[in-house]
């Protein structure tokens, strides 16, 4: 995993666990921000080390619903 000052363990858990639903969908960064009714850079902006940017609960659950998926599909069965 990219190194990602702002984000805690978790967080890159979450964010990785997307971004790998995102490519397997074959969907641009941009699609999946426009799909979840967030600026077109969102995503960018979440996947980009730079930023703080970060996925939230009701994120997770219009990912889920995006991916016809679970929300806890996006989170590590153990803590981390």
């Amino acid at each position: 995993m990219e190194i990602k000052p702002h984000a805690s363990d978790i967080d890159m858990y979450v964010i990785q666990s997307v971004k790998k639903r995102r490519e397997e969908a074959q969907l641009k960064q941009i699609d999946l921000s426009q799909h979840l009714g967030m600026a077109d850079s969102f995503v960018s902006n979440v996947e980009s080390s730079k930023r703080r940017d970060k996925y939230n609960i009701r994120h997770l659950n219009e990912l889920a619903k995006i991916f016809n998926c679970s929300p806890q599909d996006f989170l590590p069965k153990n803590p981390l």
